[in-house]
């Protein structure tokens, strides 16, 4: 398990002097099959190596496996604990670059993540839009807590406002 590191910013415009750094590393967080069940209610995405913890002891993982898309709805909650920006107005999601699903998570097991600051740039205020701020993006890895190893990679797109 990787040791919990927070990087604490004062404002979004902070942002632009941490480029290519390590951010650090969450806290443990472990994605229950009551999750999974619940996300598949949410997203009618009821196959049943998600959901059917009988049917999966004799398929390819061996048990259930929690749906791409709910590892990749964790990666803000594990940025949130990575990285907090103290002086903001308005915070949101922009998007998504790349993500891959590395290999599959069993409900149940620790997972981190950890984060890399790929880019930052200012928002400039425009007629049409007067908020200024910071977009950034971070390389956000889930991964195995006790292994190390990737599940998830995604780059995150993120927006500050002051």
């Amino acid at each position: 398990m990787r040791t919990i590191k927070r990087t604490t910013v004062t404002t979004p415009r902070d942002l632009l002097d941490l480029v290519g750094q390590d951010l650090g590393a969450s806290e443990p967080r472990v994605v229950t099959q009551e999750d999974v069940d619940s996300f598949a209610d949410v997203t009618k995405d009821h196959q049943w190596i998600h959901v059917d913890v009988e049917r999966a002891k004799t398929g390819p993982f061996g048990t259930t496996i929690v749906h791409g898309f709910l590892t990749l709805a964790m990666v803000p909650r594990l940025l949130e604990d990575i990285l907090e920006v103290s002086e903001f107005s308005m915070g949101v999601n922009y998007g998504l670059d790349r993500v891959r699903f590395i290999r599959p998570l069993p409900p149940g097991t620790e997972i981190q993540g950890t984060a890399t600051l790929v880019s930052a740039e200012p928002i400039v205020a425009t007629e049409k839009d007067p908020r200024e701020g910071v977009q950034a993006k971070a390389s956000v890895v889930v991964e195995f807590a006790d292994e190390s190893q990737t599940c998830c990679v995604a780059e995150i797109l993120f927006r500050y406002y002051a």
